[in-house]
């Protein structure tokens, strides 16, 4: 967000962020210059996921808007757009000119694949050049007081990657100089070996069925007890 703040050609875009979010994100956005506004997102009352209503706040953001956008496992609902959902949210931010920033802290979590959990990433990444990515390795690899993860911004050139890349360092050197590299390590050694990786994946696959099934016995459970209110978005 530091750097968005200091090279972002549209000066006066706010960041948008979604009704819930991650606190922080607004707490980010402040320390880094920027107004954060909120997208409807979560509708309480129908327990769901408001595509209405965020497409119809993201239409009538200020063109060149920056949209945080959650890659998947939204924080704190779990409630996902569907694939079609996501390609109507592509629509309006590339018709309006937005810049779509990714958090991805659960990737894994959400469908146990991490390929499915990526897909709206991708459909962006294939679609449109406005995209960066802020990645986090603390959940999924269990690196919690590492805090390893990655930011990345998409480019139009191998040329433009370098300058990109210069000014980020000119950002982090000042703020916090070289990260830890105990987590870093941690997940290119198994990023690095086919064996390691596809157990990682397991794992991952594990811990999603695991919440799977702790949401459905909930459900089963206070049906059990003789509840009738209606549980399903627990499950879905």
């Amino acid at each position: 967000m530091d750097f968005l703040r200091e090279w972002y050609p549209n000066k006066s875009a706010k960041i948008y962020v979604s009704n819930p979010t991650w606190p922080t994100h607004k707490g980010i956005a402040a320390r880094a210059g920027f107004e954060a506004v909120e997208y409807r997102y979560y509708d309480k009352a129908a327990k769901g996921f408001d595509c209405t209503g965020m497409l119809e706040d993201l239409d009538k953001a200020d063109n060149g808007s920056i949209i945080l956008l959650h890659m998947c496992a939204h924080n704190p609902t779990g409630c996902d757009p569907s694939k079609e959902q996501w390609g109507q949210i592509l629509e309006v931010v590339k018709r309006k000119g937005h810049f779509a920033a990714f958090d991805n802290a659960y990737q894994g979590f959400a469908t146990g694949d991490l390929e499915n959990d990526a897909y709206s990433l991708r459909l962006f990444a294939e679609n449109y050049s406005n995209v960066c990515l802020f990645q986090s390795m603390a959940k999924n690899f269990g690196l919690y007081g590492e805090r390893a993860g990655c930011v990345s911004f998409l480019t139009e050139s191998e040329k433009e990657a370098a300058i990109i890349s210069s000014r980020i360092k000119q950002i982090a050197r000042p703020m916090y100089s070289n990260p830890p590299i105990h987590g870093a390590r941690v997940v290119d050694i198994i990023l690095s070996d086919a064996e390691l990786t596809a157990s990682w994946h397991n794992s991952l696959k594990k811990m999603s069925s695991r919440m799977t099934d702790m949401r459905t016995g909930l459900v089963s459970k206070l049906a059990a007890e003789g509840s009738t209110h209606d549980w399903s978005h627990i499950t879905s």
